[in-house]
């Protein structure tokens, strides 16, 4: 959402795609009402679903002839061990995390090639990492930054910049919907140092798009936190992280 209303008098049509078709419209009329000239299409979409995406993809190859910007920006996680973990969950982690952002990058990149435009997908900090208790989310979140890399180089000399978001923690509805039901959510001071604002990320995003930068982390602390997990010693790293505070205590009762 936040993408959207920062690109308002920026382009001439926008296409709205998640699962909540009521939020999309809400959005698209406020859109609208910013800019009388823009053109919302609104495609209630879950990513999860095989068959949804289809219908997304064909609706992408059928749009009019023109620049296009793809931000891949949905994402879902799960918070707790792997071996309690949900087999429907992790699925659609999968879907969304992985499938969606090559599927949708595959279908707009011709389009990308011949007539311009560009690519933004959200990675995460965590793709720089294992995380117990976040294990498919991290690891989905390492193969958006390795695809976005190698897709970029296989589109350089078209001219069209793909680039690969990595925040740290941002404050939207993620972490409520990722935790589960009786545990906690592994809140430390340590991660209310890192959290990053949405408009530092949405403007940053689109300021590296335009320079053409491979990788973008929001903030120096995140820049320096991301310098740091890739040059830590992976001996030392899985030290640390067996430190880490675990998401899967249970909440005290009262």
């Amino acid at each position: 959402m936040a993408f959207a209303r920062r690109l308002v008098g920026d382009c001439s049509h926008m296409v709205l795609v998640a699962r909540r078709g009521e939020v999309l419209e809400e959005l698209a009329d406020e859109l609208r009402a910013a800019d009388s000239s823009l053109r919302v299409t609104v495609h209630p979409c879950d990513l999860g679903s095989q068959r949804a995406r289809e219908r997304l993809v064909q609706l992408i190859e059928e749009l009019p002839a023109g620049k296009t910007l793809l931000i891949n920006n949905a994402g879902l996680g799960d918070y707790g061990e792997y071996q309690s973990s949900s087999p429907k969950r992790n699925h659609q982690m999968l879907h969304v995390n992985v499938l969606a952002v090559a599927e949708l990058t595959r279908a707009v990149l011709p389009r990308l090639v011949e007539q311009g435009g560009g690519i933004i997908n959200i990675a995460s900090l965590a793709a720089d990492l294992f995380i117990p208790d976040f294990a498919i989310y991290a690891a989905s979140k390492a193969f958006v930054a390795s695809f976005t890399e190698a897709i970029r180089l296989e589109v350089r000399k078209a001219g069209v910049p793909v680039l690969a978001v990595c925040p740290g923690p941002v404050h939207t509805g993620f972490g409520d919907v990722a935790r589960r039901s009786g545990c906690t959510n592994g809140y430390s001071s340590f991660k209310k140092w890192v959290y990053t604002s949405i408009p530092t990320v949405v403007n940053g995003s689109l300021d590296a798009l335009r320079r053409n930068q491979a990788r973008y982390y929001p903030s120096r602390r995140i820049r320096l936190i991301g310098w740091l997990l890739r040059n830590t010693p992976l001996w030392l790293m899985r030290g640390i992280m067996g430190l880490r505070p675990r998401k899967v205590a249970p909440v005290a009762e009262k």
